[in-house]
């Protein structure tokens, strides 16, 4: 054949050999040496051939013989890290080894990320021990110290019987993600805890401490895949390093098994508190302000103020003091955050056939917690709120933005203008619906420092207090029980000075309603429930 012709044609199957080479290596460089080979054979062959009758069939023939000779050779470089082979491409022929094969791979993908590389430089990229040393910075006999317990460590992987943890069985599932204390500004916990394999992660440690080996090995899965999850938990807190570079964390997961018996025999106890602080401390709470008039409210009602802040009162002041330190509890992320956090996961119920005997008045007396808004604008401007049924309010605490409170309060001082620049204002105003179309103020306003507005407000009695102690730290240091050694201090402590929270406030502010103590809400008034604004100056 002639060359123009040998050109010709070559050049027609460059990019087809091009890419039969590409599907028979594992490397790009690999694929460029192989495919020159086969295209040098063809042209030569092309050259020293007279009329070719059927091209195709020649050149892939060419190519599979040329490809023969690259697996014999290859065969002979193949990688032994202690009698363990590891091909340098797919097609290697292993075929009464595939299942050590498959083994050893998964071995190499739990080596630690560092020593992972270095064993892959040395026996996949044949890199020498003092390239790679001056790639990775480290010194020459610290990457034989790698390469040799990377070794050991792949041996003992073969020994071992890895198994798949229950979390990769049957990984846990979020109801809620709550916290206690300061967010960052653009979200809770949420953020860190909302994806699916982040609270696997942070679950598998919550029981005893673990590797990121055993982290993968409980989730069912190589550490390659979760390590720079593992590495961004621990950055922001949800993860804590600690002894054997394991990782355990101090977010609370409530327990998955739930009893009705137990959960009925507090529900009574505390019905029967609430009852007695209606009868001994609401009426020093309502004689405490009974004649406090520097207070806007809405439409007048008195009741709608000291429903408030016997709410604030029952919340903050009946307590119950426990001198624990809880702040290694607390977590601070690289974004402001400072919050404790605690997930309610999907559980079982331990004794589905038990009939409760305790008969709340009222189905759901879920409560946000206290939320307190501040300016930095106006010194003079807080704000406090506690949602909960009663009130009309939307987006619990991601809505309530500091923003519209000084947005309202400019409002009242008159120097919020109607022009396009403050238009978003009065669109938050009007949804929140903290004035109405015609420009009310429908929220009530306190002319007082907040805190000193507060302090009004008695503490209560220390011998009730005392009454109710002795149950509440039975009932701690019972609940404890159901959670790991290192969050049962903290347990007690929520449990015990939680015993009294916003949920019970809501049992009292609901007796007073139920009872025609107060009047029941108007539509109105139920933007403002639980709410008070603090300002240096009240709506005209």
């Amino acid at each position: 054949m002639d060359k123009q012709k040998a050109d010709k044609l070559i050049e027609e199957y460059f990019q087809k050999i091009y890419g039969f080479a590409v599907r028979k290596s594992y490397s790009s460089e690999e694929a460029e040496e192989l495919s020159a080979e086969m295209v040098k054979e063809v042209y030569l062959s092309f050259l020293g051939s007279a009329e070719i009758a059927n091209p195709d069939g020649y050149v892939w023939r060419i190519c599979s013989n040329v490809f023969s000779k690259h697996v014999n050779s290859k065969k002979k470089q193949a990688v032994s890290i202690d009698g363990m082979e590891i091909p340098y491409y797919a097609d290697f022929d292993l075929s009464e080894r595939e299942e050590e094969l498959a083994k050893l791979r998964k071995e190499i993908a739990f080596l630690s990320t560092s020593r992972r590389k270095i064993l892959l430089a040395f026996y996949y990229e044949g890199k020498s021990i003092s390239k790679i040393s001056a790639e990775t910075g480290l010194p020459e006999g610290t990457v034989k110290w790698h390469l040799n317990k990377a070794r050991n460590d792949l041996k003992e992987g073969f020994k071992m019987e890895r198994k798949i943890g229950n979390l990769g069985i049957a990984p846990v599932e979020a109801i809620s993600i709550s916290h206690n204390g300061r967010p960052e500004n653009d979200g809770g916990p949420e953020k860190y805890l909302g994806d699916s394999l982040n609270i696997n992660i942070v679950y598998s440690v919550y029981e005893a401490p673990k590797t990121k080996e055993e982290i993968a090995e409980e989730l069912g899965m190589t550490p390659v895949f979760i390590n720079e999850k593992i590495d961004w938990l621990e950055e922001n807190g949800f993860l804590v390093k600690t002894t054997g570079n394991r990782y355990m964390t101090y977010v609370l997961f409530y327990p998955r098994k739930i009893s009705l018996e137990r959960h009925d025999n507090i529900l009574r106890e505390k019905m029967r508190v609430v009852g007695e602080l209606v009868k001994r401390y609401v009426p020093k709470v309502r004689k405490a302000i009974e004649d406090y008039d520097n207070v806007y409210i809405p439409d007048g009602n008195r009741e709608l103020f000291e429903a408030a802040v016997i709410f604030y009162a029952i919340s903050n002041k009946c307590t119950l003091p426990i001198k624990t330190d809880v702040s290694k509890y607390y977590i601070k992320t690289p974004g402001g955050a400072d919050y404790a956090v605690s997930v309610q996961l999907k559980g079982e119920i331990e004794d589905p056939d038990y009939t409760p005997l305790a008969k709340p008045a009222h189905d759901d007396y879920n409560a946000c917690g206290d939320m307190y808004r501040d300016s930095k604008k106006y010194k003079s401007l807080n704000s406090w709120s506690c949602d909960t049924r009663l009130c009309s309010r939307q987006g619990m605490w991601q809505n309530n933005k500091a923003e519209d409170y000084e947005a309202l309060y400019e409002w009242i001082c008159g120097s919020l203008t109607t022009g396009p620049e403050n238009e978003e204002k009065f669109r938050r105003l009007h949804d929140r619906r903290f004035i109405s179309k015609d420009g009310k103020v429908m929220v009530m306003v306190v002319k007082e420092e907040m805190q000193k507005f507060f302090d009004r407000i008695p503490e209560l009695d220390k011998e009730i207090k005392d009454e109710i102690a002795g149950f509440a730290m039975e009932q701690a240091v019972e609940s404890a029980k159901s959670y790991p050694k290192h969050m049962q201090d903290y347990q007690i402590y929520r449990f015990f000075k939680g015993f009294i929270t916003p949920s019970e406030a809501l049992m009292a502010v609901d007796e007073l309603y139920d009872s025609g103590v107060f009047k029941p809400l108007t539509e109105e008034e139920r933007i403002t429930s639980q709410l008070l604004v603090f300002s240096d100056k009240l709506p005209g």
